[in-house]
């Protein structure tokens, strides 16, 4: 299957576990928090939940929905949700207010202004994550420090150079180890480190980062319910895997026993939650790993979120660059008149494993443990646009030489 992994779970034991009360950090309730917050930040709007119809005829399925966070704020990308609000929260904190009484106004033209501009921030990234901080830390009026895995293109460092004041630096380390030394500078300098995986002793900051993603949760069950469709299988990418587990546990949490099927897709070159599914435990991806997928190009599952992760997601999915490439291109055909979709490489891989699923008769047997059939809704996050256009026009054009072979 040319690098092709899947890792199916035993579903009836999984759904042993489908009790609301043990995913409390990431229900609705801290998404309807995390969103009214979001709607205070100027240019807020619904990203679109985009129907493929034709595509969807074109699989024998029922349906086909796609959230297109290319279009959230300036960023093209959804990680501003999670940057943005951690930082208001961590602000918050440091200021004594509660955040539940504290508007966005409050910090940024009143009393406290001076105050905010002292702090500053640092963060490690492949992307999209450190352009969410550098915008935020540019609403706040506060500053920030971002590093780059070995490997990142100068292209999106100065994305976030762009979108505001980050200090960048791209590292000669591999993405765990540039976290580390994140981690150092901010112990060294008295930064506060915003970072979306977890560790033992650093749970709080990543937990409200993964309640910010959650906005894009609720706008997608409020546009799911406005047509009257629930979806049966969800696909989800992951990096440390903070996203998914974010939205494997709102979904769990609101569908109760009638859960969708949820797909966690990776790299396999960086397939730390794919390994730990069928392991059992948490495992890392060592060395510096070489993809087209920045995005998910990580070593380590985030720690909060691997339970719900394993708990409750039946399958995962390890493809390599090819599955991001099919699925970028399927987006920007718009076969039939399907409306056109600008999805980056980290965005479009799960719809490239779809796409490798429904198609390819080697998959037949895993397309039918997955129940996927003509009454089947399937929903996907196209988590980033063309956050670096030069790849992105290469792939779509069929040019395969950025390509890890």
């Amino acid at each position: 299957m040319n690098e092709w992994k899947i890792h199916q779970m035993n579903i009836l034991e999984a759904r042993r576990f489908l009790q609301p009360e043990t995913l409390p950090l990431f229900g609705e309730a801290e998404a309807e928090t995390a969103r009214a917050f979001h709607e205070q930040i100027e240019g807020y709007e619904k990203t679109p939940l985009v129907s493929l119809p034709h595509l969807a005829a074109k699989w024998g399925v029922g349906g086909i929905f796609v959230k297109d966070e290319s279009k959230r704020f300036s960023l093209n990308a959804f990680k501003g949700l999670g940057g943005s609000y951690a930082m208001f929260r961590i602000i918050c904190e440091r200021l004594g207010l509660d955040p539940a009484q504290t508007r966005l106004k409050d910090l940024t033209n009143g009393a406290f202004k001076e105050k905010i501009s002292q702090i500053e921030f640092a963060t490690c990234t492949d992307g999209n994550h450190g352009r969410g901080v550098s915008w935020a830390a540019g609403i706040f009026g506060c500053k920030a420090h971002v590093y780059m895995p070995y490997g990142s293109r100068e292209v999106r460092a100065e994305a976030i150079r762009r979108v505001g004041p980050a200090e960048v630096a791209i590292t000669d380390r591999n993405y765990d180890d540039t976290v580390k030394y994140a981690l150092e500078m901010s112990e060294k300098h008295g930064w506060i480190l915003i970072q979306d995986t977890a560790w033992d002793g650093y749970e709080k900051i990543p937990a409200w980062i993964i309640q910010g993603y959650l906005t894009m949760a609720s706008e997608t069950a409020e546009e799911l319910d406005g047509l009257k469709v629930q979806p049966s299988h969800i696909f989800l990418q992951a990096g440390v895997g903070a996203m998914a587990g974010g939205m494997v546990s709102f979904f769990s949490n609101r569908s109760g026993k009638k859960k969708p099927v949820f797909s966690i897709v990776e790299p396999t070159v960086a397939d730390c939650i794919y390994q730990s599914a069928n392991a059992g435990v948490m495992c890392s991806v060592e060395g510096t790993p070489v993809t087209i997928m920045a995005g998910l190009n990580c070593g380590t599952p985030c720690r909060i979120v691997w339970p719900m992760l394993r708990d409750y997601a039946e399958f995962f999915i390890s493809g390599p660059d090819e599955m991001a490439a099919d699925g970028m291109r399927t987006y920007a055909a718009g076969l039939n008149g399907d409306p056109v979709i600008v999805s980056g490489e980290s965005g479009a891989a799960t719809l490239g494993a779809a796409q490798r699923l429904m198609e390819d008769p080697a998959f037949k047997e895993v397309k039918r443990a997955m129940g996927i059939d003509k009454t089947s809704t399937l929903l996907f996050i196209n988590t980033e646009g063309d956050t670096d256009p030069e790849n992105y026009n290469r792939i779509v054009t069929h040019d395969n030489s950025s390509l890890s072979r």
